[in-house]
């Protein structure tokens, strides 16, 4: 005789003869293609409490707990929703989304080779690890990572994220990363790459490179230490940044921005720090800057010689030597501004 046991129930149930499952009240002739089913599910449902990982509907097999070594990672979503996971010589070959929404993931010593590897992932650690060039739009939508000792080729990186900390990081394509992201400190980093950091805020970067233009549009609650900057139109828009001991280089520096303190900085910029409404500028160098602080108002100490000055709303402006000064009746109030040469 053929026999369903059921979970909770003593003894089993002969199948066959119009008998129906007492946990689900299917009725004979279906019962046996049911035990079936529930044999499956109770087999599947002890194998994934052996392994320590989870089944979803579609099959997706969710891997957690474990440690991955030299697994060469392909598909879509080859690690969708991965958690407590730490992850050692391995590459995330083709596949988009690898790790999308996985959190508590250690990597080291990896490498991402194709686009959105890390997308509304949580707790992310990443220790010599490489992001190659078409690994696109790698961190997107994703809160609290570190990146430490990192090459990251791939460009528009870094997207609506949070709490982001970059140590010893090299971009060398940095095209359109680092948007509208909050919470960022960069210690040691090298960027390549037009339009770096727009929109984003709360920002702490120390022995920081950057060439390319039109970076940190927009940014706001920036301060800045020993940096190097080689980029036109740097601070447009931006609020409350505070660069020290830094050597910027570019035109329309700072233009239409709102409270941006320069200190002991060296400047070199056409037409710079113009349309800025509370400008500051301690102990620093102009260097061939020309038609500086046009319809900004401007506290400078400037050591050293200013080109020529262009029509300041209002403040005062300390240097050495200003080579031409132009201040015009019918554009400013010439009362409000005050110049003072040694």
């Amino acid at each position: 005789m053929n026999l369903l046991f059921i979970k909770g129930q003593e003894n089993p149930l002969p199948l066959g003869g119009g008998y129906s499952c007492t946990g689900c009240g299917i009725q004979d002739p279906y019962l046996v293609g049911h035990a079936v089913s529930l044999l499956y599910e109770q087999v599947a449902k002890r194998i994934a409490n052996i392994l320590d990982i989870e089944t979803e509907k579609g099959g997706t097999i969710v891997r957690k707990n474990e440690t991955i070594t030299q697994e060469i990672l392909t598909g879509e979503r080859a690690l969708f929703q991965g958690e407590n996971l730490t992850i050692v010589d391995s590459i995330f070959e083709d596949g988009e989304s690898p790790l999308k929404e996985s959190n508590k993931i250690t990597l080291r010593e990896s490498m991402f080779k194709w686009k959105y590897p890390l997308w509304y992932a949580k707790n992310i650690e990443a220790f010599h690890c490489t992001w190659f060039n078409m690994a696109r739009a790698g961190v997107w939508y994703t809160d609290n990572i570190l990146v430490e000792d990192a090459v990251i080729e791939a460009p528009k990186n870094f997207r609506r994220s949070s709490n982001i900390t970059l140590k010893q990081v090299t971009f060398p394509n940095a095209e359109e990363t680092l948007w509208n992201c909050n919470n960022v400190t960069m210690e040691h980093v090298s960027t390549n790459g037009h339009y770096f950091a727009m929109n984003s805020a709360n920002m702490k970067i120390s022995d920081f490179t950057l060439t390319g233009n039109y970076s940190f549009d927009g940014a706001k609650n920036v301060e800045m230490h020993h940096a190097k900057l080689l980029s036109k139109d740097a601070f447009w828009n931006s609020e409350n940044v505070t660069v020290y001991d830094s050597f910027i280089s570019g035109e329309y520096l700072g233009w239409n921005a709102k409270n941006l303190t320069l200190v002991n900085c060296t400047i070199e910029s056409l037409q710079g720090m113009c349309y800025i409404e509370n400008l500051v500028m301690k102990n620093c160098k102009l260097l061939n800057t020309t038609l500086a602080f046009e319809y900004s108002t401007v506290d400078a100490q400037i050591a050293g010689t200013i080109e020529s000055v262009l029509n300041p709303t209002a403040g005062t402006i300390k240097a050495d030597y200003i080579n031409k000064l132009i201040l015009e009746k019918d554009k400013i109030d010439v009362d409000k501004v005050k110049i003072i040469c040694d």
